[in-house]
């Protein structure tokens, strides 16, 4: 059977009616994403309802729709197309007879969870599947197992939080083989009375594990005792990554420059040396977990190091661009997604290897609590660190910062991205290298877009 779902699978994952027989190779909620052969789901948000887009969705040519409501054209009826979609993945990760990985964590998540795909899918291309942008939450996660092919041999999916207990009942649906912490740090702090909590938080992926399943933890991270205490219940094996020698995989060395990252990891079965192609000491301790994981999996280390070796930077999580200018052109370093003050300080960390005149243009970093304007006035120093000769500040949030730099560099602060995307361009200089990162309710994606053009 080629197809992703029958009509008739779908209406018995969810309990729902078929009008008629069909079949479906794809599944979306949005409707701007439809395509031939989908199956779109209807869902019902605070502040619009896809039931609007059925009939658009038709014409852009899906098989069918689960929808809750009468609709013209072949469909799935339930009573809840929220629920439905959870019961769609929930079938999808029963029939899968693949390894599956859990990626969660504060730092990193998304971009370790593109590089264990890129692993997986080095050794047996076509058969790995994993979670697409950052579908992450409570309707991306079951809508990326949906997704997953009948023949996959290895899904690797990413899960994201806010609050406690949104893990618990994601990895519920997911049942990793494998789950990951790659780090706990100061995010969404305004959620949490402190890094504690977080790191609890965090842990939940680890009740959702199969019998016998791996619990991944970072060894250097402070939280780490508590993240070993948490996993020892669900856990058949507990594995730790870092750059401590006492850790399970760990780095014998790590030299991190400005064009790559050469590693030797030691891992519990075997020893590998490699070059992660992107740079930054943070992708030292990145490579590492996904070996671990790879390892715990029973993947092939040997294509794991060599994918390693071919990664690229992903659009506003470190994809390297250049601004032309007319005189010559500029690096841009694409981080515009996401920021907190842990991942902050390692880009800046890596923005200081680069040559040429450094120059940041920084966006707020949100849902930090009430230490908000102590954690951006702390930014002062990695920035120091880094040598940074020019600061482009974006938001009402980052008056801290700029009070803390004024005098010490060339410092710029506006309101708002719009107003950022119109001043960049006449602040940077051939040879400069540009650090673009904050929160990604800022914007910062548009000043990307208009220093490089997309």
């Amino acid at each position: 059977m080629n197809a992703l779902w029958t009509s008739a699978e779908i209406a018995a994952a969810t309990g729902g009616t078929a009008s008629s027989a069909f079949e479906a190779n794809g599944v979306a909620f949005d409707s701007r994403e439809v395509g031939p052969g989908d199956l779109f789901v209807a869902l019902k948000g605070e502040a619009t309802d896809g039931h609007r887009f059925v009939a658009q969705a038709l014409s852009q040519g899906a098989a069918g729709v689960l929808v809750s409501q009468p609709v013209d054209g072949p469909h799935i009826s339930v009573s809840d197309t929220t629920a439905a979609l959870d019961a769609l993945g929930a079938a999808s990760r029963a029939r899968t007879s693949a390894k599956v990985i859990g990626v969660t964590g504060s730092v990193g998540k998304t971009s370790v969870k593109e590089a264990l795909f890129a692993a997986f899918d080095r050794a047996v291309p076509g058969q790995t599947h994993r979670s697409l942008k950052s579908y992450n939450n409570h309707v991306g996660v079951p809508l990326s197992l949906s997704r997953m092919p009948r023949d996959t041999r290895f899904g690797v999916f990413e899960m994201g939080m806010n609050h406690a207990g949104e893990l618990r009942a994601l990895t519920q649906l997911v049942r990793p083989h494998v789950a990951l912490v790659t780090t706990v740090a100061l995010a969404h702090g305004a959620f949490f009375a402190d890094e504690a909590a977080i790191a609890d938080a965090k842990a939940e992926i680890f009740e959702g594990l199969v019998p016998g399943g791996t619990a991944v933890i970072p060894y250097d991270n402070p939280h780490r005792d508590r993240l070993i205490a948490a996993a020892e219940e669900y856990a058949g094996q507990i594995v730790t990554f870092g750059r401590d020698p006492a850790a399970d995989v760990y780095a014998r060395e790590g030299k991190a420059g400005p064009r790559g990252t050469f590693v030797q990891a030691k891992l519990r079965g075997a020893e590998l040396g490699f070059t992660v192609a992107l740079p930054g000491e943070h992708w030292i301790t990145n490579a590492l977990a996904v070996l671990a994981v790879v390892e715990a999996a029973g993947g092939d280390l040997a294509a794991a190091g060599l994918a390693l070796a071919e990664l690229s930077g992903l659009p506003g999580r470190g994809r390297r661009l250049t601004i032309r200018l007319p005189d010559g052109d500029a690096l841009l370093i694409d981080e515009s997604y996401n920021a907190n003050p842990a991942s902050m300080r390692a880009t800046l960390a890596m923005l200081g290897q680069e040559r040429g005149r450094k120059v940041v243009i920084l966006g707020a970093m949100r849902e930090l609590g009430p230490d908000e304007a102590r954690h951006h006035a702390e930014l002062a120093a990695p920035i120091a660190a880094a040598d940074v000769g020019l600061a482009l500040l974006v938001g009402p949030e980052m008056k801290a910062l700029a009070e803390a730099l004024e005098g010490r560099i060339d410092l710029v602060h506006v309101p708002d991205a719009a107003a950022a995307a119109a001043q960049a361009s006449s602040l940077i200089a051939p040879g400069d290298a540009v650090l673009i990162k904050g929160s990604n309710s800022i914007g910062l994606a548009g000043v990307v877009d208009a220093l490089a053009g997309g």
